[in-house]
């Protein structure tokens, strides 16, 4: 059979590949520039395990002096969800990593190395497909789908990740004739990998994080082209990824197993392979305490715009990504309290190869330590802000007491030791309950009579002229109702005392706020007045 004939007529015309390497000359980067790109299906919303990894990609370009590029590989057309690409782009952009190089369906492309849509590049991987089918290095295959193909194509996948051989495609054998008999009837045609391997070989290759690793040789005539004339991604990610030039890919470790393909692809399209980083997938404990992966179905978390609308800060869900890739990221940050976190020496290189476990406690505990530190107007920018793309029906009342919220932000906040309760935006009418009406619930007291009695005296003693007057007059109460003002006294001999200054300020604080714990209660009362503090008592003591 005459190769370059089977090729002219599967592909009769078109684009050589010399012509499309042309248009995509080489970058004229410094040595040791890295070009790196995120490359998503928009299949659904942003996993976090897809930021996790463009994370990676944007640091180790940004840092090398390089080019971080996004490409969306939406040759699934079928599962594609409308508006996805944009959610992905706002994504990225939202959290400041703005990619180099990208394009907007359906308006400006900004770089030289697009179309950045897989689905505009099919000119480019037809040439290519002819280019191997003139060489011999694949064939048509004109084998209809079949139903339960998923199931064939997870069993196929299992059999090659154990080292089973891999049954060659039947219409590799086909002749010229044949071939010509087929297309002249109409009939649809995928194009494949003519593969060398015999499921018995292997290969070694060493990944960025997990060093070398050796792995069965790939045997398997794998699709490159499909009869709709999309590629596979093995087949698309080959191509792009030399055009583009890109010099390492991020991606994660369920596509270990497919290595051996696309070394093969590779070595048949005659291109230089590119560094590989396969990062873990994140897990997750379940109720029992074992391990499954951040699932799309089961956890709002892995959809990146739960942190947007729970009101998380992004610098909080970056610092945690961080974490979970560099471990040292923690050390820094305690020695580096006050550094921005782009000035931690991020290094993709040295992503651990470890399992990820998500912890959303972990997370609020980060998150409050970032919200710790901002001032009482950046909280209220930030809270108006969240407001205004979550909770509309507070933009008002938050525009309107701008001094009044703004204060309340403030108590506790400027000081050596701010306050740490505030994780997220969305929880702070609740956490504040106190302060726009009565709190939603209340802790018990040990002793009504004692939390009545208490609270029936202090209405005469109440004073908010200063703190130390304030607190005077509560010890003051607090002697003349048998309680001890003398925390030492109190410890020597606890029976002599109904209980000490502590123990009235509880009563008085779940009066005011609900809660046994809360920021400074002196602070709170000023805030709400005189006048509604001594209405807050009286509720409690009629």
């Amino acid at each position: 059979m005459n190769n370059k004939d089977l090729a002219e007529l599967l592909f009769p015309g078109g684009m050589t590949t010399e012509e499309i390497e042309k248009k995509y000359p080489k970058r004229g980067l410094k040595s040791g520039a890295e070009v790196t790109r995120f490359a998503p299906s928009p299949t659904g919303f942003m996993h976090l395990g897809g930021f996790y990894q463009a994370l990676i990609d944007y640091n180790i370009a940004k840092r090398s002096g390089g080019v971080f590029y996004l490409r969306i590989e939406d040759t699934d057309q079928k599962r594609e969800i409308s508006g996805a690409s944009e959610v992905i782009m706002d994504v990225l952009t939202g959290y400041d990593f703005m990619p180099d190089e990208y394009q907007l369906k359906g308006g400006v492309t900004i770089g030289n190395y697009g179309p950045y849509y897989q689905s505009e590049r099919k000119e480019i991987y037809r040439a290519y497909a002819k280019k191997l089918v003139s060489e011999g290095k694949a064939f048509p295959c004109f084998c209809k789908k079949t139903e339960g193909l998923e199931d064939v194509k997870k069993m196929r996948e299992k059999k090659f990740a154990v080292g089973l051989l891999e049954e060659k495609d039947p219409c590799r054998n086909l002749t010229f004739e044949q071939i010509q008999e087929n297309i002249k009837a109409g009939k649809k045609f995928a194009i494949r990998l003519k593969s060398n391997g015999d499921g018995k070989e292997k290969i070694k290759f060493t990944d960025c994080i997990r060093g070398e690793i050796e792995i069965l040789a790939n045997s398997k005539d794998a699709i490159l082209l499909k009869n709709d004339g999309l590629p596979t991604y093995h087949f698309a990610h080959a191509i792009d990824d030399t055009l583009m030039g890109t010099t390492t890919v991020v991606r994660g470790e369920e596509w270990l197993p497919s290595y051996p393909l696309h070394h093969e692809i590779f070595d048949a399209l005659g291109f230089k392979r590119p560094k590989y980083i396969h990062s873990p997938v994140i897990y997750k404990l379940n109720e029992k305490g074992n391990k499954r992966k951040l699932s799309k179905r089961k956890d709002p978390e892995a959809d990146m715009r739960f942190y947007d609308q729970e009101g998380y800060p992004k610098q909080a869900v970056v610092e945690y990504l961080i974490n979970l890739i560099n471990s040292n990221f923690e050390i820094w940050r305690k020695n580096n309290p006050n550094a921005d976190y782009r000035e931690f020496p991020f290094d993709g290189f040295k992503n651990t190869a470890n399992t990820p476990l998500f912890d959303l406690v972990k997370l609020n505990d980060i998150a409050k330590d970032v919200i710790s530190k901002l001032t009482a107007e950046q909280c209220y920018e930030y809270l108006l802000y969240w407001a205004k793309e979550n909770c509309q029906e507070k933009v008002e009342f938050l525009t309107k007491n701008r001094e009044y919220v703004t204060k309340i932000l403030n108590i506790d906040r400027e000081k050596p030791k701010p306050r740490k309760d505030l994780y997220k935006w969305s929880m702070f009418f609740d956490l504040f309950d106190y302060m726009f009406g009565e709190p939603k619930t209340y802790e018990e007291v040990d002793s009504k009579d004692d939390f009545e009695m208490v609270l029936r005296a202090y209405q005469h003693y109440l004073d908010l002229s200063t703190k130390d007057v304030w607190f005077a007059k509560v010890k003051e109460m607090a002697a003349q109702l048998g309680y001890a003002t003398d925390n030492s006294e109190y410890k020597k001999n606890p029976n002599a005392f109904k209980g000490n200054v502590a123990k009235v300020c509880e009563y008085i604080r779940i009066a005011i706020t609900g809660r046994k714990n809360s920021p400074d209660l002196f602070e709170i009362m000023t805030l709400l007045g005189e006048e509604k503090v001594k209405e807050i008592l009286k509720k409690f003591t009629k």
